[in-house]
C-alpha cells in the first residue's frame, strides 16, 4: 500500500456536474481528490481486506443471532423495549440485507482492524462504485494507469445481484432519503440504479413526504402505498420517532431490515471482542461502564474482567471513545498516556452510552490519515473506498481518494 501522486482528468469536475456528482467540492474544500491515489497489490486487497471483510460479516451475522435472543444484550445495544419483538421476527424470518461498509485501519503491513461497521445507512456508495470506477477508466484509457493494472471495485454489480435475489422481477421499491443532502441523494439514485438494473421499479420519494394512511400504511407524497421501502433514515431514530408505533403494522417491508438495528451501532463491537477475542481482524472493546467499573475495583461479569485484564496492556496504549449511536466521528475521543489526545466536535451524541475500543493508529500519508471502506454486498466483499482526513478522527470533511492495483 502507498500513496502515489498522479494527473488529474481535464474537466473531472464538468463531468462530475454531468453524471450528478454534485458534492465533490464541499464547504469551499474538495471532497473528491484525484490529484493522487492509493496503490495496493492484488495479494494485499485479496488476502489483508476482501477475505477478511467477508469473514467478518459473517461473524457479525453470528453476533445478531446471540443478540436478539438475549435481553441483556437488546438493552446494552439500546433497543427501545417494545421493538424487540419486531427486530426478533424480523431476524428469525430470514429478512435479506442489502449493503454495508466496514470502516478499517489498514497500513499495508498487517491485518486490518475493524473500526466499526456502518450496516444500516452508509454513505460514499456513488463514489465508491460509481465515479471511482469512471476515473479508472479514464486514467487507463489516457495512459496515466498501465494496461493490467485493476480496482477492487465490483460495488455495482453486486448491488445489481443482490437486489435480484431480495424482490421478484417488477416489484415496486421506494427510496427515501433528504433531497436537501446531496450525498444522501446520491446514495440512494445509486442503489436506485441497481434496483431498475435488476428488474425492479424504483421510486424516489422524500423523507418528510412519507405519511400516513388512515389504515395505517404508509404512502409517499402521491397517495401510493409503500410495500417495500429502501430508507436512508437510522433504526435509532425511526424506532423513536413519532411514526415508530405504526412501523410494525403497516406491513412496510422495510431495506435495511429491523435487525440492522443491532449491526449499526458500536454496541456491536465488545459484543463481537466476547465472542471472537484475539481475532486478528479486530480490536478489544468494551463498554465504558464495565471499564469504570473494573477500574474502581467492582466486579463487572466474570468473562468481561478477564478479558479486560488480558487487554488492559494494549488499552493503556491508548483507546479511543465512541457513543454507541455516532456518525461523522462526533464526539469521539482518543486518549493516551493518561489524557486525551484528539476530540471530535460534539454532534448530539455525548448522551448516549460509549464504549471502549483499543486504538489502532491510523497510517499517515503526506500529513493524511486514510481510513479505508470495505463494502459489502450481500454477505460478501465486493469493493472498496479510501478517505483521508488531516484529523485522526475522520468526519464529514475528509476527502475521497481513488485507489488502483497493480503488481
Amino acid at each position: 500500500m502507498r500513496k502515489v501522486t498522479l494527473p488529474e482528468r481535464p474537466g473531472w469536475r464538468e463531468r462530475a456536474a454531468e453524471v450528478g456528482f454534485t458534492f465533490a467540492d464541499m464547504n469551499d474544500q474538495p471532497y473528491w481528490d484525484e490529484t493522487s491515489a492509493y496503490q495496493f497489490t492484488l495479494s494485499e486487497v485479496e488476502d489483508n481486506i476482501e477475505d477478511p471483510s467477508t469473514e467478518l460479516h459473517a461473524m457479525v451475522r453470528e453476533a445478531v443471532a446471540e443478540a436478539v435472543k438475549s435481553e441483556e444484550w437488546m438493552t446494552r445495544m439500546a433497543i427501545p423495549r417494545p421493538m424487540w419483538d419486531f427486530v426478533e421476527r424480523s431476524w428469525a424470518g430470514g429478512e435479506p440485507e442489502l449493503y454495508g461498509r466496514f470502516d478499517l485501519a489498514y497500513d499495508g503491513d498487517g491485518p486490518a482492524k475493524l473500526l466499526e461497521y456502518n450496516a444500516d445507512t452508509p454513505t460514499s456508495l456513488y463514489e465508491s462504485a460509481s465515479f471511482q470506477w469512471l476515473w479508472f477508466e479514464d486514467q487507463l484509457a489516457a495512459g496515466v494507469l498501465r494496461s493490467g493494472d485493476d480496482q477492487f471495485n465490483g460495488i455495482h454489480e453486486g448491488l445489481v445481484e443482490r437486489w435480484a435475489e431480495m424482490a421478484p422481477q417488477g416489484e415496486d421499491i421506494h427510496f427515501a432519503a433528504d433531497r436537501e443532502n446531496p450525498e444522501d441523494y446520491a446514495t440512494v439514485e445509486a442503489l436506485a440504479w441497481a434496483a431498475r438494473e435488476a428488474g425492479l421499479g424504483a421510486h424516489y420519494t422524500d423523507l418528510t413526504a412519507i405519511g400516513i394512511t388512515e389504515e395505517g400504511q404508509f404512502a409517499d407524497a402521491e397517495d401510493r402505498v409503500i410495500g417495500t421501502l429502501f430508507k436512508l433514515y437510522p433504526w435509532e431514530d425511526m424506532m423513536r420517532d413519532d411514526f415508530a408505533p405504526y412501523l410494525q403494522p403497516s406491513q412496510t417491508r422495510f431495506i435495511e431490515p429491523p435487525w440492522k438495528a443491532l449491526v449499526s451501532n458500536k454496541a456491536l463491537l465488545p459484543l463481537l471482542w466476547q465472542m471472537f477475542p484475539d481475532h486478528p481482524n479486530l480490536l478489544p472493546a468494551f463498554f465504558a461502564e464495565d471499564v469504570a467499573e473494573a477500574l474502581k475495583g467492582g466486579a463487572p461479569a466474570p468473562a468481561i474482567a478477564t478479558a479486560f485484564e488480558a487487554a488492559l496492556p494494549q488499552l493503556s496504549r491508548g483507546y479511543v471513545t465512541k457513543p454507541i449511536f455516532s456518525r461523522e466521528g462526533a464526539d469521539v475521543t482518543i486518549t493516551e498516556g493518561g489524557r486525551i489526545t484528539d476530540a471530535a466536535p460534539t454532534g448530539g451524541y455525548a448522551d448516549h452510552p460509549k464504549i471502549i475500543q483499543a486504538l489502532a493508529p491510523l497510517p499517515v500519508f503526506d500529513g493524511f490519515y486514510p481510513v479505508l471502506g470495505a463494502w459489502i454486498t450481500g454477505t460478501r466483499c465486493t469493493g472498496m473506498g479510501l478517505r483521508e482526513d488531516q484529523a485522526r478522527i475522520t468526519h464529514n470533511l475528509s476527502r475521497f481518494k481513488p485507489h488502483f492495483i497493480r503488481d
